[in-house]
């Protein structure tokens, strides 16, 4: 058993370095026991995500993550090995179940809904497919105070705004809008804008308007991540906020030009922002 666990343990580590190399970076400066629990815990959200996010996902497919996560939070006997390092972690650290049920019900919006009228909708998404995602990791992290909570989902909805300003081109051709209809309509934005990758006043400050919004949630996280208990994980999420905020940064640089060049963060940059939240919060 133990060795089909870290087996799982293993396959985790794959997927986080392949689908998530921001985190990966970031990670390392966690101590093992709770990297290794870290990759679980991406790698069944990611898988979670896969299964609609990608050209041959569906409902089905969500249908046996949702069954698979079910039975690992069961008594039934597993010989998947990632489910068993899963059903380990999710043991070890008291993680409840309804923050992935919160999580299939975020991805199940990814099959019903390509469209958002208002911001409300699109805050319930995010607060289910990456708020959700912060409430977990913190369970995991462990924290002193129960305002890291309201901290732990902001940082997760301004990650997952700017996921959604980064990808509006790959979102639209794959036939979806996050951005709310009625703002665009009061930016003067049409889905004509997005099919035209037409950069204009309009659009600029349409998407100005969404990077303050997601710079205020940023900043909203970062009131709470001292309240963090693990310091090594204290110090990854600082990097994280700060390094995913870069992206913003990027967006900026390209004149919101998000058609053209997909806004990245390089590994340069990384290792400067890196230097930067060492100095800044005091870890030397």
């Amino acid at each position: 058993m133990e060795k089909l666990i870290e087996e799982g343990f293993r396959k985790a580590k794959k997927i986080t370095a392949v689908h998530a190399r921001t985190f990966y970076f970031a990670s390392h400066f966690l101590d093992r026991k709770t990297r290794q629990a870290a990759y679980i815990l991406y790698a069944i959200c990611r898988i979670s995500d896969d299964s609609v996010d990608s050209e041959t996902g569906s409902r089905e497919k969500l249908d046996i993550i949702k069954n698979k996560i079910e039975s690992a939070y069961g008594m039934v006997a597993l010989d998947d090995p990632l489910l068993l390092a899963f059903r380990k972690v999710v043991d070890e650290y008291n993680i409840p179940k309804v923050f992935f049920d919160e999580l299939i019900h975020g991805m199940y919006m990814d099959i019903e809904k390509t469209r958002y009228r208002k911001f409300q909708e699109l805050y319930t998404y995010c607060y289910r497919v990456a708020g959700v995602v912060g409430l977990i990791m913190l369970e995991l992290f462990g924290y002193k105070d129960e305002m890291a909570k309201k901290c732990a989902v902001d940082l997760g909805i301004a990650m997952q705004l700017t996921n959604i300003l980064r990808d509006i081109k790959e979102d639209f051709d794959r036939g979806r809008v996050y951005l709310p209809s009625y703002e665009m309509t009061e930016y003067g934005i049409t889905p004509e804008h997005l099919r035209d990758a037409a950069v204009d006043d309009r659009f600029v400050d349409f998407l100005k308007f969404y990077v303050r919004r997601a710079r205020r949630y940023y900043s909203s996280a970062d009131e709470g991540i001292r309240f963090i208990s693990n310091s090594r994980a204290r110090f990854v999420v600082y990097l994280m906020s700060e390094i995913y905020c870069a992206i913003l940064t990027e967006i900026e640089k390209n004149n919101y030009d998000i058609f053209s060049r997909r806004a990245r963060v390089s590994l340069l940059s990384k290792l400067f922002i890196l230097m930067r939240v060492v100095f800044r919060k005091g870890y030397l």
